[in-house]
């Protein structure tokens, strides 16, 4: 007798949770090529260079936010300058580990023009790493460099400087002047490149 009534296959656990989608997966692993693994989070940026095998993903190069105050990063965890420094960061390594080409993979996250993830993505090409990409998605230097935080910072200072301690009080907790972030970041930037070579 033939069964009736619907057949409703059960998706796989990470696809449910909308952690993975696996169609764009297989595109990537296809490839063959080693992935710039992008994750953003409320509290911090993380970027790895994976690469695929039979066996399961290894990871070559790692790079988050906490790795940052190595190289004397005092601003916040997870906003576009740290973004753009976790990449950077990554692409170095991922140089120093004789990888120099990949293809960005942001899992099942939205891609959104000038986002965190395509400053990670920035960053990494900065440092060196050759990834296909359309320039338009990428944010400017001006956001990179953090330029546009200092800007409402040092407004938000003359304006209100009880909501100025308040919005960055854990910015001016470590020591830093929010309005003398792009400098800051120039200083950490350059610290990597002394770190790495080049």
């Amino acid at each position: 007798m033939k069964r009736s009534g619907p057949i409703y296959k059960v998706q796989f656990r990470r696809k449910r949770e909308g952690k993975t989608d696996y169609r764009r997966r297989l595109k990537l692993l296809k490839s063959g090529k080693s992935r710039l693994v992008v994750r953003t989070y409320s509290k911090n940026v993380q970027a790895q260079i994976s690469k695929s095998s039979t066996v399961g993903d290894s990871t070559i190069a790692l790079a988050n936010s906490k790795h940052l105050k190595k190289f004397g990063w005092k601003g916040a965890t997870s906003n576009l300058p740290t973004a753009y420094l976790v990449g950077f960061l990554c692409g170095r390594k991922a140089l120093k580990s004789n990888v120099s080409e990949g293809i960005l993979d942001i899992g099942a996250q939205e891609p959104v023009k000038g986002s965190k993830i395509f400053a990670v993505l920035k960053g990494a090409i900065d440092a060196g790493l050759k990834i296909p990409h359309d320039k338009s998605i990428l944010p400017d230097d001006s956001r990179t460099s953090g330029e546009h935080i200092a800007k409402f910072a040092a407004e938000l200072k003359k304006k209100d400087p009880e909501a100025y301690n308040k919005r960055f009080s854990k910015v001016l907790s470590n020591g830093l002047q929010p309005e003398q972030l792009k400098e800051h970041f120039n200083d950490v930037k350059k610290n990597i490149i002394s770190e790495f070579g080049g």
